[in-house]
């Protein structure tokens, strides 16, 4: 509890969170036995080291599901990040990479994995879809969850299945990329665009065309794709205001989704709320990068801890939190 505590008032250490214990002790005693008092940095730091993180992240996952079940056609972005300062040479240790799940509609981070040492997010992914409860949702994930098996997954699951389509898939992008060059990019386009909208914030100015291409789902390469009915194209177009660079874009995606491609279109955007109301929040207000916690139990759970602080403060839509209900007013 104080761990908890301390964290979502900017603890990043084990020292961290005995300061904060010190200084609060007095409202900690209010709700909590201290008959030891406030413990020290290094018993925070064993306990947990000590922790079994399987068993966490399961109680974890138990709590966010006990805010309710996934809302029909819910974008549950997956996506992945590393702890960059957990790293130790002196181990031949590389930094700590998880895999997380966020509930883009009501901003919770429903889940986590840790991806291994020697393996890459293609075993981590699977492994979280087993523990969600995704039942109607669109679950969006990028190039590296682009595998036949994961789309399998998702489906059985019962929900669909949007992921991005990138060159490393060889054969099935070229085949994708020759016939929307045709169909949707060329003077004499057959599909017209379905979303077409300009953005001016941020110092840029970008133009965002989305395109479904039915003629793709038959296509030789993708036939072998479980559950295929939509193949999308999405044309940005970005100018920095005043720098006169124009810089153009063209990704293609897959789904299962067969729904109105507003709701497709709506999907691209609200992926990468998983960038930037959760790994962006990780990096600038909880300083995750620059943390040298390196034991691999204590770095998994003092993630978990990040990520309960994040669902608790989104939760709490209190005006008492300096005028603002964000998280990084806390």
């Amino acid at each position: 509890m104080i761990a908890v505590c301390a964290v979502i008032s900017g603890a990043e250490s084990w020292e961290d969170m005995a300061l904060y214990g010190r200084s609060k002790q007095d409202w900690l005693g209010t709700f909590l036995a201290l008959p030891n008092g406030i413990p020290s940095h290094d018993t925070f730091r064993r306990v947990f080291m000590l922790i079994d993180t399987g068993r966490f992240e399961a109680c974890f996952e138990a709590w966010a599901r006990s805010f309710g079940t996934t809302l029909d056609r819910e974008v549950v972005a997956i996506d992945g990040k590393a702890s960059r300062g957990s790293f130790d040479r002196s181990r031949d240790q590389a930094a700590f990479h998880v895999v997380s799940a966020w509930a883009s509609d009501r901003g919770l981070v429903l889940g986590q994995r840790q991806v291994g040492d020697k393996s890459n997010e293609i075993t981590a992914i699977p492994e979280l879809l087993d523990v969600l409860d995704i039942k109607g949702a669109i679950v969006t994930l990028d190039a590296m969850g682009c595998q036949r098996a994961i789309a399998a997954n998702i489906l059985e699951g019962g929900a669909d299945y949007f992921v991005t389509l990138k060159a490393n898939q060889g054969k099935k992008h070229s085949a994708v990329a020759e016939l929307c060059a045709t169909t949707c990019f060329s003077r004499s386009p057959t599909h017209r665009p379905v979303h077409d909208e300009f953005d001016d914030g941020h110092g840029r100015l970008v133009r965002c065309r989305v395109f479904v291409c039915p003629d793709a789902v038959a296509l030789e390469p993708l036939r072998d794709w479980p559950g295929l009915k939509s193949v999308l194209a999405v044309e940005t177009i970005c100018g920095v205001n005043g720098s006169g660079k124009i810089e153009a874009e063209i990704r293609y995606f897959l789904s299962s989704s067969d729904d109105q491609p507003e709701i497709l279109a709506r999907a691209i955007r609200q992926h990468w709320q998983i960038e930037n109301s959760l790994h962006w929040v990780l990096d600038v207000t909880f300083n995750e990068d620059h943390c040298r916690i390196r034991d691999r139990n204590a770095v998994q759970n003092f993630s978990l801890l990040r990520k309960i602080a994040i669902n608790l403060v989104r939760r709490h839509q209190s005006p008492n939190l300096n005028g603002s209900a964000s998280i990084g007013c806390v």
